[in-house]
């Protein structure tokens, strides 16, 4: 495309350029020529006027004209020879003087000034010659009188300001094109640079971007050109994230499902194959229920997330009041097995969402607590309002989670305890479920924790 504009732009400068110089040529030729005529036609004029009173000079002398034309006429051809020029004098149509070659006079046209208005033209040789004829006026408009003016010096000159306009254009063009080529460089260089980011940006060098400046169209390309090079960089990495979510999900999903199975399986093939007393078969039925359990519970939490994605929830205003004391009676009775003490704290009137996903949340938040927490050991709930944001709050002092688990601590399948969390039937769902509630009602997730110190889950709710 850079040689196309190059050479189009080039093309069209030099058309114009030498038609330009071309036409400018032919108007000054047109113009000298003008004034060597006009020249001309008064340097005749002053002769024939010269002559006319010779003429009379003779006849009031009563000498003959055609006797003395030689004698007359050789002062004037003296002059003129030496500036290159001549004179021929016609009497009717027969040439009675002459110092020009008649060669050169046989293309005069008489019919013109026969008619009494004076004649001119150009006529090319050996050397340019202008030739102007006229009749002499009255009484001796019998003879004509040929002006012959060498115009050679003018064409000349003509033909060398010719030459320099078209050497000067020459050179205008050589540095035109030198000059259009280094402008049409810095044009497209943006354009390369646009092209050489893109095929990166293909090429996976998604941190590629284009440098900016000033403060013009090419400036404002460049930041467009780079703000969607930035979305194109998240949107991948988001991508990349949520695949390798995908595969960790589907890898923690499979571990999650060989465990219960094989247990499964290893109970009922001892269950089949060996003998076995009444004892050891309900212990080893009570084994395969357990796990069957377990799977059940995982296969339903999934259910929940697969149903809470994209998924639009009526909302409402739910006294706060009300939802602790639901979830107070919910736990109670598991916190008292742990000999754990849960205290409520209301601080706020109501907020916008739905009841049960509401319950569910703090139910999953508690119970990951009392998991967390040792016996004789207490976890506080509380709501409240801070800096005009609503927040629900669960705060155990158990054994607390180092800064890489809580980096991870909301994926699904994760357990920072895998020991605990599989005695006690846990798959690692629950702080999933509770992001997507979360994230359902316009809150996110907020984890402070340290290592024996205990963790604070806050539910921020953006909107009130």
């Amino acid at each position: 495309m850079k040689k196309r504009a190059f050479f189009t732009t080039l093309i069209l400068f030099l058309f114009f350029l030498y038609a330009g110089i071309t036409i400018m040529s032919a108007i000054i030729f047109k113009d000298k020529v003008g004034v060597i005529k006009e020249r001309c036609l008064a340097e005749h004029y002053v002769i024939v006027s010269s002559i006319l009173k010779d003429f009379q000079a003779l006849d009031s002398r009563g000498v003959g004209i055609e006797e003395s034309l030689e004698s007359l006429m050789h002062p004037y051809s003296y002059l003129a020879k030496g500036n290159d020029m001549g004179l021929a004098v016609y009497k009717s149509e027969n040439l009675v003087y002459a110092s020009i070659n008649k060669e050169n006079l046989a293309d005069i046209n008489t019919d013109s000034y026969k008619e009494g208005q004076r004649y001119i033209t150009i006529k090319d040789d050996d050397k340019p010659f202008v030739y102007v004829a006229g009749l002499l006026p009255a009484p001796y408009e019998d003879y004509a009188l040929v002006y012959r003016y060498n115009i050679a010096e003018t064409i000349n000159s003509w033909n060398q300001l010719k030459n320099t306009l078209y050497l000067a254009g020459t050179v205008l063009s050589i540095c035109l094109a030198f000059c259009l080529l280094i402008l049409l460089n810095e044009i497209f260089r943006p354009l390369k640079q646009i092209s050489d980011a893109s095929m990166g940006i293909a090429a996976g060098e998604y941190e590629k971007r284009l440098p900016v400046s000033g403060n013009d169209e090419l400036a404002y390309m460049a930041q467009s050109f780079n703000h969607m090079a930035m979305e194109i960089q998240r949107q991948i990495a988001d991508l990349n994230e949520a695949a390798r979510q995908k595969q960790q999900f589907v890898d923690n999903f499979a571990h999650e499902l060989r465990t219960p199975l094989t247990a499964i399986y290893g109970y009922a093939e001892y269950m089949q194959k060996a003998v076995i007393s009444e004892e050891d078969r309900l212990m080893s039925c009570g084994y395969i229920m357990s796990e069957s359990k377990r799977m059940e519970n995982m296969a339903y939490q999934l259910l929940d997330l697969a149903m809470m994605r994209n998924h639009q929830i009526k909302k409402e205003q739910v006294e706060m009041e009300t939802l602790l004391g639901s979830v107070y009676n919910t736990i109670q009775k598991k916190a008292c097995e742990k000999e754990i003490t849960v205290t409520c704290r209301c601080q706020m009137d109501c907020v916008t969402g739905n009841a049960e996903l509401l319950e569910s949340l703090l139910v999953n938040l508690i119970d990951n607590a009392i998991k967390a927490s040792e016996p004789n050991s207490c976890i506080e709930v509380k709501a409240y309002q801070e800096d005009q944001v609503k927040v629900l709050s669960v705060r155990d002092y158990g054994k607390g989670m180092t800064e890489r688990q809580l980096q991870h601590v909301k994926e699904a399948f994760y357990r920072a305890d895998k020991s605990r969390s599989r005695k006690e039937g846990g798959a690692g769902l629950g702080l999933s479920i509770c992001e997507q509630i979360s994230q359902l009602h316009d809150a996110h997730l907020q984890f402070v924790s340290g290592l024996m110190e205990g963790t604070e889950v806050k539910v921020i709710f953006t909107t009130l």
